[in-house]
């Protein structure tokens, strides 16, 4: 084919042919009919047709595409059929004739005509996000189609094609007339020269075969797996096919795949090892690959305006344009180098370092043994109630390091947690790739290897043979563009004589571009590659330790007992909190939306400063007298409700409800209790008893022990009964297992419950259900307990204690949790009878529950959630959210309902409002990847399809809004 029949074919529109006339065509040539609809395309006129029995695809093409072309196409679908394990392909359906191309003619005009069966399946465009599991998936299959199609020949293969790579320089010549816009003309063009630069040398070492050249989004189908992500495993249209660069067929797949990207061209890199691992690809490839999708990225976006400016009425090419044009962006956002460089790394290929034992020292005056490194990290005992958010903190700590020594240094490699940007979708760029060393104005710098000097706008660059050094914040003593051989000086460290100076030093293999000085986590294993450590300068201690998260959670593992859980497959390792946040050891910062120990926020001083001061102090058993017992046990008993003015001190929430179902034995000597079903209320053997939730165990409806008598859990949203108005037929079930008991002659000694359903998400009972139950367990001479430990101690907003809702009075609280603010503390408090019933069995003791430590947290926690007013921004900020949230559900069906008040809500996730089926794999699949965006979540209730949301009381508007605003990213985008 002649470049004038490509240049032709470059200017064709659609084939002219409409609904009724494809369906004329059906009838005539196939001898069936159906319901027509358009598919999109750039050249041809496809129609779907559904027959009622089976679906096909009609595809009508220009005659200016020879039929070997699409003999080529039809032979390569049968190749792939007749191989195992390749993907799916459709089938080719013969016209009534036994021909598989038909020539057709549709006013004065003639097409040839293809049907191929439909085949079904979900593409990979539509979804604005995709998880790094499909993107692999693609990779994959991509690889097993190139090498599925290896030994397929046909003469058609060998076709002068636009999409062609080889071909990409003078197509894009051809293509960038229809782009007005001269800026931008002249910025793809630019780019495009560079990409064919960068290919030319290794061109005679790319593979050539027979590839399917359009494995994209629109060309693959999917199933989902069980997980809900799409797994493409069937690829269709096969236009493009080609006998063409092998590596190409991969880069044009990693182009489709940019406008997912969300601007970080890293996110195909599991696509590219996929494939490596199934055909692996040469080094040549690897490095010739990037180039390619740049220059794929070009072709789509210049192929695209060429269309519209011939078929303005092609909706599918106009849509398209706005994600091709995205492609563009994303794929020249990073230089050439550092994408080779993560292709190969990616590809299990080690890159050569640069050669340093012969290097010249660059501070000749300076004993490196002198230095100070200054530990600027995550974890750096330097960092307090978020001081490190001081923009100039880490130079103030610097010069207070350098006027202790010779100098100091900041870490290379190191996370900086001054870096980490709160309420960020994306992880912060906190990965230093340089040092800053303060030390004494006027101190020589020297060259440690031979190398030209750029100076310009008061950055220096020694640009070595194969290594450039860069330099802030010196006088250079050299002209620019001087050569320097090694040893000789540059210059001295900026500043007035007397005064410290800074100096910021930074090696990079990077050629024309000045590197960045931090990266993100995910960027480091290439971006280090290009910017090595500058030890050999400045000493070994200027390399920050590497985390060793994997290996801390082997020891995790190993140690640390299975049944105690934690969360996430891949747990970050989080090793600093500050207020609603929490930062792991790369400096990610998560907002934390489950947190309700932390009750006050993390980190905060006024509570680590009363313990540390205590702590020096006292600290001993509550059987030794000391005030702050008394003050802490006269306040919770203020906190109650009359009557209620006797308190026990204990360590946790299980501990408090074991002692809690001790007292109802001990003051009426029965032992039978009454809990609700799907209820949690601690691991202790008593207060395990008696939860019934099968989240929290498996085997709990089975194993409970014959005391305890679990009634029908009054969940207003998906049980039996439904609505605030359920209260009677809810007491049905209390009152059935009330008579069980009284027939056998036994007596009741109580009933525990929550007052609000926390293990379900928050959910209000039914109104007046508390009254009905206490007033029938009283009857008989028993207790109501009411467990707030999750969901009581302001938390509500609108309550201080959620039996307040009810508004009934129990006989015995329990709480925990929020009032120690993640010290171990929890408290039970009832009356003085109740209390007192303990003693006819000796005397209670709780080590710590009581001791000054625990007792001072307690008295500051109330302190500081009443100076800071934390109920009160519970209720504005709950609203608030909880108004957000509902709002949601109008535009996303699997939100079945917002349950819950204040800082204590949940929201139920259901594949059908109809019948509530729960929607647990995508609940656990939401909260994946709300920890990518930066939010830490996890599910509640008996499905686990509830996000339990209970962060810190002193949650801010705006953090509020971000985990709405995330939320609903996830619900939009997908997951």
């Amino acid at each position: 084919m002649t470049d004038e029949t490509l240049a032709q074919r470059l200017e064709l529109p659609r084939p002219d042919v409409t609904a009724e006339e494809a369906g004329d065509i059906l009838q005539s040539r196939y001898g069936l009919s159906g319901q027509l609809s358009e598919l999109g395309s750039q050249q041809d006129r496809n129609y779907r047709v559904d027959t009622g029995d089976q679906t096909y695809v009609l595809k009508i093409c220009h005659m200016i595409y020879e039929t070997i072309e699409l003999e080529a196409q039809n032979a390569a679908i049968r190749h792939l059929a007749g191989i195992e394990g390749a993907p799916r392909v459709p089938r080719v359906v013969a016209s009534t004739d036994g021909q598989d191309i038909v020539a057709v003619v549709v006013r004065d005009q003639t097409y040839q005509v293809r049907l191929l069966e439909y085949l079904e399946g979900e593409g990979l465009t539509k979804p604005s996000y995709l998880p790094g599991h499909s993107v692999a998936a693609l990779g994959a299959l991509c690889a097993n189609l190139a090498r599925s199609l290896a030994d397929f020949d046909h003469p058609g293969l060998d076709r002068n094609l636009q999409w062609d790579l080889r071909r990409a320089g003078p197509v894009a010549v051809q293509l960038l007339s229809a782009i007005t816009d001269g800026a931008a003309r002249d910025r793809i063009a630019k780019n495009m020269v560079a990409a064919v630069r960068r290919v030319q040398p290794f061109a005679p070492a790319l593979r050539l075969q027979a590839v399917h050249h359009d494995v994209t989004g629109d060309n693959v189908v999917s199933r989902r797996d069980e997980k809900g992500r799409l797994i493409p495993d069937g690829v269709i249209d096969f236009g493009d096919i080609i006998r063409g660069w092998l590596v190409g067929d991969l880069a044009v797949t990693c182009a489709s795949l940019l406008h997912q990207a969300d601007g970080d061209p890293f996110f195909v890199l599991p696509a590219v090892k996929a494939y490596h691992e199934v055909y692996p690809l040469k080094e040549e490839e690897l490095r010739a690959l990037w180039p390619l999708v740049v220059a794929r990225a070009v072709i789509l976006v210049a192929s695209s305006e060429q269309q519209i400016s011939i078929d303005p009425e092609n909706e599918y090419v106009r849509a398209n344009l706005v994600l091709e044009q995205r492609i563009f962006d994303t794929a020249i956002a990073v230089p050439f180098d550092l994408m080779e460089t993560a292709i190969l790394k990616t590809a299990g290929i080690e890159l050569p370092t640069v050669a340093t034992e012969h290097w010249h020292p660059l501070l000749p005056d300076l004993d490196l043994q002198n230095m100070l490194y200054v530990d600027l990290g995550v974890e750096s005992q330097h960092f307090a109630a978020g001081n490190w958010g001081q923009g100039d903190m880490d130079w103030r700590l610097l010069a207070r390091a350098a006027s202790e020594a010779d100098a100091a240094a900041t870490r290379y490699g190191e996370y900086r947690l001054s870096r980490a940007r709160l309420l960020s979708a994306r992880p912060s760029a906190t990965y230093a790739l340089h040092a800053d060393i303060c030390l004494a104005a006027g101190s020589a710098i020297a060259a440690p290897f031979s190398g030209r000097i750029s100076w310009q706008n008061h950055h220096l660059v020694l640009e070595g043979a194969d290594i450039g050094l860069h330099l802030d914040g010196l006088d250079p003593s050299v002209e620019d563009g001087a050569e320097l051989e090694s040893g000789q000086a540059i210059g001295v460290v900026s500043g007035e004589q007397g005064s410290l100076g800074g100096l910021r030093v930074q090696l990079s293999t990077l050629k024309g571009a000045e590197p960045p000085l931090f990266c993100t986590p995910a960027e480091v294993f290439a971006w280090s590659a290009l910017c090595p450590s500058p030890a050999a300068l400045l000493g070994k201690g200027v390399e920050a330790p590497k985390p060793v998260d994997a290996e801390i959670l082997a020891v995790r593992t190993a140690h640390f007992a299975a049944a105690q859980k934690h969360y996430y497959e891949i747990p970050p390792r989080i090793e600093r909190g500050w207020k609603e946040y929490m930062f792991d050891v790369e400096g990610r910062a998560y907002l934390d939306m489950v947190n309700n120990v932390t009750i006050l926020g993390h980190g905060h001083p006024r509570l680590a400063d009363a313990v540390g001061e205590q702590w020096l102090r006292l600290n001993t058993n509550s059987r030794f007298h000391y005030a702050a017992v008394a003050d802490l046990s006269e306040r919770l008993a203020a906190l109650a409700p009359e009557g209620l003015d006797t308190v026990f001190l204990v360590n946790s929430g299980s501990e408090a409800n074991d002692l809690a179902l001790r007292l109802a034995w001990a003051h009426t000597g029965a032992r039978n209790m009454l809990s609700l079903l799907e209820a949690y209320h601690g691991w202790s053997v008593a207060s395990d008893a008696v939860s019934t939730s099968i989240a929290d165990n498996p085997q709990a409806l089975t194993t409970r022990p014959d005391w305890v008598h679990p009634v029908a859990a009054p969940n207003t949203y998906r049980g039996e009964f439904r609505g605030p108005d359920s209260t009677g037929d809810y007491l049905q079930s209390v009152l059935a297992a009330l008579e069980l008991i009284d027939a056998s002659g036994e007596r009741l000694a109580g009933f525990i419950a929550e007052p609000v359903y926390g293990n379900a998400g928050g959910i209000a009972l039914p109104h007046g259900y508390l009254a009905a139950v206490y007033g029938q367990v009283r009857a008989r001479g028993g207790v109501c307990i009411a467990d707030e430990v999750q969901v009581g101690y302001g938390r509500l907003g609108h309550h201080f204690w959620g039996f307040e809702e009810q508004q009934v009075v129990p006989d015995i609280i329990t709480v925990a949790k929020g009032m120690g603010n993640g010290h171990p503390l929890g408290a039970v408090i009832t009356t003085r009878a109740i209390a007192d019933s303990l003693e006819k069995e000796g005397y209670f003791f709780s080590s710590a529950g009581g001791s000054p430590v625990s007792s001072v947290v307690g008295i500051t926690v109330l302190d500081i959630m009443a100076d800071e007013a934390l109920q009160q921004n519970a209720r504005e900020i709950g609203d608030r959210l909880k108004g957000r949230l509902v709002t949601l559900m109008d535009h996303h069906p699997l939100i079945g309902a917002v349950h819950g008040m204040g800082l204590y809500l949940g929201v139920e996730f259901v594949r059908d409002r109809e019948t509530l089926e729960p929607a647990s794999e995508e609940t656990a699949a939401i909260c994946t990847r709300l920890l990518e965006l930066g939010v830490i979540m996890q599910p509640t209730g008996d499905h686990l399809n509830v996000l339990k949301i209970k962060p810190p009381l002193c949650l801010a508007a705006e953090s509020a809004d971000f985990f709405a605003d995330m939320l609903e990213k996830v619900l939009s985008e997908g997951w």
